[in-house]
């Protein structure tokens, strides 16, 4: 989508009423003829503009794509669409290493999706695959913050339609209750000694996928919500809660530990995790800046910074 196409998209999401050409000519710095032209683009991607006597309106949007997704988005990112990718994680490294920044790589599916330990993410339809691309003015030491707050993010989402999420250390969203996987995070960086170069979160939501395509120990939002024959879950206001919740907390990650504790699952839990330096078995008693866990073993207290995590019993 160009810059200007973006532009007259806010503008008109952000009116009470119909805005005239003229108006949108002079926001936008471009003719009335070039107006037209976008009004016209935006109709062929599925927009349903009407030309009234005041001037433009929106009355529908598409279901899902770049243009529907930035439509009201209250956040400065633009918004890139596939239909199918191998990872959206990849392409916003490409995009990465061509200087981008502020991009939200989303699509439809995925074929090569990938979680932490290179495990694969399964990627059916229905899902909310988006890769958020930043260069926050943070030491890459700092760079695990954003993965909480990728995941309060998502847990934030889930809860606005109804779904009890929950977050597990590191990265994994849950169902609360029998913590059936819900959504993951995987963040990537590039890093100078002293500040981030590039980082990106990527994250994948079961938002509507069905119930024959998650795999073993996953739910999706809509069947937890409301039941596989529901109502679909708006999958566009999903991603854009995601995006604009991340990009507040991204400003300040200060904030993001106490959100993160409202909804962990993991702490005051019997856990145990596979560290690099081995095994840490105890209680997790709390979370540290940047997003180490805090584990009461036999021996004392543990900081563990990474790990793969296994909660011992229910909560």
């Amino acid at each position: 989508m160009t810059d200007t196409r973006r532009r007259l998209l806010n503008a008109l999401s952000a009116a009470d009423g119909p805005v005239s050409g003229p108006t949108l000519a002079d926001r936008l710095g471009v003719s009335r003829a070039a107006v037209w032209k976008h009004v016209e683009a935006l109709r062929d991607a599925g927009f349903e503009v009407e030309s009234e006597s005041e001037g433009y309106a929106v009355r529908s949007l598409p279901d899902y794509g770049a243009a529907a997704i930035a439509f009201g988005l209250d956040a400065p990112y633009a918004v890139e669409y596939h239909d199918r990718l191998s990872s959206t994680n990849d392409r916003a490294r490409e995009l990465a290493t061509e200087g981008e920044t502020d991009t939200v790589v989303v699509a439809g599916t995925q074929t090569g999706g990938r979680g932490r330990l290179d495990r694969s993410w399964h990627s059916p339809p229905g899902g909310v695959y988006a890769s958020l691309l930043c260069r926050p003015d943070r030491p890459p030491a700092h760079a695990p913050v954003f993965t909480l707050a990728a995941a309060v993010a998502v847990t934030r989402a889930c809860r606005e339609v109804g779904v009890d999420a929950v977050i597990k250390w590191p990265n994994d969203v849950l169902l609360g209750g029998d913590e059936r996987k819900l959504a993951g995070i995987l963040t990537e960086m590039e890093g100078e000694a002293d500040r981030v170069s590039w980082l990106i979160v990527g994250v994948g939501a079961n938002v509507d996928v069905a119930a024959a395509d998650l795999p073993d120990g996953a739910t999706s939002v809509r069947a937890a919500g409301h039941g596989e024959g529901s109502e679909a879950v708006d999958r566009r206001r999903f991603c854009q809660r995601v995006i604009e919740t991340f990009h507040t907390l991204r400003t300040d990650p200060e904030a993001v530990l106490p959100a993160w504790r409202e909804y962990a699952a993991t702490l005051g839990r019997a856990v145990r995790v596979e560290t690099p330096a081995g095994v840490v078995e105890g209680e997790a008693v709390d979370i540290r800046f940047p997003g180490s866990l805090v584990v009461c073993t036999d021996g004392g207290e543990r900081v563990v910074h990474a790990g793969d995590c296994e909660h011992l019993r229910p909560a």
